[in-house]
This record gives C-alpha cells, structure tokens and sequence, in this order.
C-alpha cells in the first residue's frame, strides 16, 4: 500500500461517490470552487493498494489573519474528514494528513467528521444533523410535514399563490436573499463568487430555487443534490414577507423536486447546538437531529482559535451588525470569510 498526496488523482470523484460518507463537500468540485473563491489551496491525501484508492481525505491549507494556518476537511462545508473502510489505509491517511498539517506550520488539523475515528483527535459535539428519507411519491411530501408546517406550506401556496421556480439564472437573486438573511442573522455571507464557481462545477446535481410573491422574489434555496441525497444549503429570505411562510414552500418544493429526480434522502445540514432557532425549525419541519463528531488535532504548543459565533469576544459584533448597510456588509463578509473557515 503506497499514500499520495498533492493535487486529486484521477478517480478521485469516483472514489468519493462509492465509498460510505462521501459527500458533496469532499469532491473536487468543492475544492476548487474553494480554491477559485478564496484562494485556498486544496491537497488530496490518499492511499492506493494496487493502484486503486482506498482511503482519501481532502484538506483546505487555510491561512487566517484570524486564526493562524488551519488545515481543515472541508472549510464552508458540513462533512469531510477520512474516508474509507480499510481501517489501516485510513489510519495511513490520518498519520500523512498530520504530517502534512506540521509541514504547513498550522495550528491544528479540523476534521468535519460524522463519526469519530481516531483516538488521539479531540472530540466536539458542538454540531448535530438532520436527515430523513424521503417518500416515493412527489405529492406525499406535504403529507410528511408535522401539522402546523404542513398548514403553513399549503397556505403559502394556496393563500398566498406563491411561485416557485428552478433555474439557475436566479442565482444572483438567490444570492442576495441569502446576504439579506445573514445580515439579519449577524452572520457572514459568503461571496457571489463562490456561488458561482460551486453552481458552474456541479452541472445537473444542484437547483437554484426562487419563490415570488406577486412577481416579487421573497425567498431563495441552493440545494445539491449527490449520491441519492437532495441537501438544501444556502437559504435566504426577505423578512418583511415572514407572513407568506415562503421558507415553509420552499423547502417542501426542494423536496417535490428531489423525488422527482429520484433522489430519496433528504439532508437539512447542520445546526450548532446552541442556536436554537435552526434547530427548532428543523424540528418542526419533522426532522430530528443526530450528533456529529468532528475531530480536532492542536499541535504541540500550539492554540486553536475560537471562531465560533457563539464567542463572547464577537457579541459587540454581533450586535451592531445587522445595523449595518448590506453595501458594507456584503463585501466585508466576503472578505472575513477567508479568514473564518465556516
């Protein structure tokens, strides 16, 4: 068995969509939308028996004015970290991956792992998911819905008339919404750019969705669809239209859509523990939450940042954010994201 690391080797992608717990986040089109969005350079650590690949992680080489050189898998992303079900090929990548992250003098290797695999990585269950199958029948989705979620989609598009359309010239659109909702959150946004180079890489396995209410955009959802599993990522809507429940539509027509296309795993993505109203909303679409077990290794003499928004050090921040212009905002966030690997 030999190890590889440097750009993807060819079969990467098919590696990825074989193997259990690959993910959107570990393909090479997420990597170099990174890449091109950010100017983070992506390396693919793998293990070949045979020359075939058996185990493999990408890794994001991350340098932060913030937080020092992070190597993370994947930064913008809710899954990552090893793959591979040969246990001594994946802990032949784990060791290459650390010694990878000491040549790059980062401060700590970040795994965005869904179950814990190594024993001397620290352990976080800071994150939960939520994921459910979806039905056969496209018309059966509404039936999954609780009652008063499924009461609010109907009446978004029964009361309301609201219009949900795919189409990927709606991504500026989208993008926007998107900012409008961040702002409001006292979150970072990331740029257009990066929408634009995930949308242009992922050709046929995304949809950019836009309701309007009366000829009026209002909400906006990118779903990536991959290996079975529809995944709605990046949301956002213009609050002063709360009263339609277009966030209630939009994600029941995500699903429609995805059972059409024959997709039948439905991924909400993850939550922090600590922000409750994601979670609540994903409980009351009817999902529940499962623990995540990203892994973390801090080097010797070496200190991870905290990021996190949830940090006292960010309150002020985040205070006085959502009173700023979404003119100042939007490009500020674009650039403090490629220092804060979401």
């Amino acid at each position: 068995m030999s190890v590889w690391r440097g750009d993807a080797p060819a079969g990467w992608d098919a590696f990825v969509r074989g193997v259990v717990g690959g993910s959107v986040f570990h393909s090479e089109a997420w990597g170099g939308a990174i890449a091109s969005a950010f100017g983070h350079k992506t390396v693919y650590v793998t293990a070949l028996r045979a020359g075939e690949i058996v185990a493999g992680v990408p890794l994001c080489v991350v340098r932060s004015l913030l937080g020092g050189t992070m190597v993370v898998s994947m930064p913008y992303g809710v899954y990552g970290g090893v793959l591979g079900e040969d246990e001594a090929a994946v802990e032949l990548v784990y060791r290459e991956a650390r010694a990878f992250a000491q040549s790059v003098d980062a401060r700590v290797l970040d795994f965005r792992s869904e179950i814990a695999r190594f024993g001397d990585a620290m352990t976080s269950d800071r994150y939960v998911t939520f994921r459910r199958a979806l039905p056969d029948d496209p018309a059966a989705c509404l039936g999954m819905l609780p009652r008063k979620a499924r009461a609010a989609a109907r009446a978004a598009r029964e009361k309301y008339r609201l219009d949900v359309s795919d189409d990927d010239g709606h991504l500026p659109d989208v993008w926007r919404l998107y900012c409008r909702n961040m702002s409001r959150l006292a979150s970072l946004s990331y740029p257009f750019r990066f929408f634009e180079e995930l949308i242009a890489r992922t050709p046929g396995e995304h949809l950019v969705s836009l309701v309007s209410f009366e000829g009026r955009p209002v909400a906006g959802l990118v779903t990536f669809l991959f290996e079975g599993t529809a995944m709605p990522y990046f949301v956002g809507a213009d609050e002063r239209f709360k009263h339609v429940s277009a966030y209630n539509l939009i994600y029941l027509a995500a699903m429609e859509r995805a059972v059409k296309l024959g997709y039948r795993s439905f991924d909400f993505g993850r939550s922090r523990r600590d922000n409750s109203g994601s979670c609540a909303f994903k409980r009351n679409q009817g999902f529940e939450a499962t623990a995540l077990a990203y892994q973390t290794v801090t080097f010797a003499g070496r200190r991870a940042a905290n990021l996190s928004p949830s940090n006292p050090r960010f309150a002020l921040a985040r205070r006085v954010w959502p009173r700023l212009p979404m003119a100042l905002t939007c490009p500020l966030s674009g650039w403090l994201s490629r220092h804060i690997p979401g």
